[in-house]
């Protein structure tokens, strides 16, 4: 719908703005916290370049910050299937639908990566 601010689109994803929430809401300063270990683990890798650390040293770094990364990606995952998944499905009709497709899509750009 546009600028009304009821419906919004990510993706191929129609969802009301209204109704969502996020399910890391109740602990979102360790949600931050964690993001910030990740970014100065990115600022570390520039620091290390920067520096002309030995390639293998960057690529160990590499390493341990994707994994951080595809950990947070999981954690938020599986809030979001205990959270809003859950909710719409137990509301069923088109909402539950829609959340599963979305978690289904996610799970795929996640596979991708």
């Amino acid at each position: 719908m546009g600028k009304s601010g009821r419906l919004h689109t990510t993706g191929h994803v129609t969802r009301n703005k209204e109704k969502a929430m996020a399910g890391y809401s109740s602990h979102k300063q360790d949600v931050l916290k964690r993001l910030r270990r990740i970014e100065g683990q990115v600022r570390g890798l520039q620091r290390m370049v920067e520096e002309d650390t030995y390639c293998i040293d960057v690529l160990t770094q590499v390493s341990a910050t994707t994994r951080a990364l595809q950990s947070f990606a999981l954690q938020m995952l599986d809030e979001h299937m205990d959270t809003c998944v859950r909710t719409a499905v137990a509301e069923g009709g088109e909402e539950g639908d829609m959340k599963l497709k979305e978690a289904r899509d996610a799970i795929a750009r996640l596979v991708r990566s």
